[in-house]
C-alpha cells in the first residue's frame, strides 16, 4: 500500500497556489491539507494538521520563506517554489529537498516530489509504485505550458501556440488569443517543448509545426505572419514535409 503524503502550499500569489494544487491533485499518493497565502496562515495549518511536504514561496510579505523555515523546530520536507534563482545557495543551507523556479512544469514538480519520497522512505515496493507513476506521467505528452509574466501565471495550450519569438533575455509567446512576454531563453524552451509539435527555424524563432501554412524559400508563413528561416535550421525543417 502506498503511503499518503500530506502537502501544504504556501504562496502569496493566487495563481501559484492554484497551479500547485492542480499538480498535487494529479498524484494519488499526495493529499492537500492546506493552502496559505502567508506565513501566518501556514503556521495555523501546521498547528492543526500533520504536514509531510511543504511547498513554499520565498518572496512573501512581512516574513520570507527562508525566515519562516528557520523559525520551525521540526519542519516538514521543504520544496521551495520561487521566481528568483539568487536564493538557491541559501535555501540549500537549510537542507531543503529541492528548489523549483517558476514557471514550474509538472514533470519538474514530480521530480521534486520523488526526491522527498526517496528521502523519507526506504520502502522499496513503494518506490517502485512511485517510479511507475512517474513513467506513466512522462509518457503522456504535456498539452500546455505555464508561463509567468509579471505577477501573473498563464497556461498556454500547445494547440493555441503559434510561435515563440526570442528577444535577448526575453521571449514572447504568440498564440491565437494574445501575446505574452516573459524572462526566458529559446534554448531552454527548445529543450522543454515536445519536438513532435514544435521546431526551431531561426535563432530568434520556434514555431508550431501544425500552424505552418507555407514555406517559400527562406520565409515561413504562419497565421498571416512571415518569419525568417535560418540557413542552419532549414534542412531539419524541410525533412518534416518530406
Amino acid at each position: 500500500m502506498v503511503e499518503i503524503f500530506k502537502v501544504l502550499i504556501v504562496d502569496d500569489e493566487y495563481h501559484a497556489r492554484k497551479l500547485l494544487s492542480e499538480y498535487v491533485s494529479k498524484l494519488p499518493f499526495l493529499e492537500l491539507v492546506g493552502k496559505a497565502a502567508n506565513v501566518f496562515e501556514a503556521m495555523d495549518v501546521l498547528r492543526k494538521e500533520k504536514v509531510d511536504i511543504m511547498l513554499s514561496d520565498i518572496q512573501m510579505p512581512e516574513i520570507t520563506g527562508l525566515e519562516f523555515i528557520r523559525s520551525l523546530k521540526n519542519p516538514p520536507s521543504i520544496i521551495f517554489t520561487t521566481a528568483y534563482s539568487e536564493y538557491a545557495v541559501e535555501s540549500y543551507e537549510l537542507d531543503v529537498v529541492d528548489y523549483l523556479l517558476k514557471p514550474i512544469a509538472f514533470p519538474r514538480f514530480l521530480q521534486a516530489i520523488n526526491k522527498v519520497i526517496e528521502r523519507r522512505s526506504n520502502d522499496i515496493p513503494e518506490k517502485a509504485v512511485i517510479n511507475n507513476i512517474e513513467r506513466q506521467v512522462e509518457s503522456q505528452e504535456e498539452e500546455s505550458i505555464v508561463v509567468k509574466s509579471g505577477y501573473k501565471f498563464y497556461r498556454i495550450n500547445y494547440n493555441d501556440l503559434l510561435y515563440i519569438e526570442g528577444q535577448r533575455e526575453y521571449v514572447t509567446f504568440h498564440n491565437t488569443k494574445q501575446r505574452i512576454t516573459t524572462l526566458a531563453s529559446l534554448k531552454d524552451l527548445e529543450e522543454k517543448l515536445p519536438s513532435s509539435r514544435f521546431i526551431r527555424v531561426h535563432k530568434s524563432y520556434i514555431v508550431s509545426i501544425k500552424h505552418i501554412e507555407l514555406i517559400d524559400k527562406n520565409i515561413l508563413h504562419i497565421s498571416g505572419q512571415k518569419l525568417p528561416v535560418g540557413g542552419s535550421y532549414k534542412d531539419r525543417l524541410m525533412k518534416i514535409f518530406e
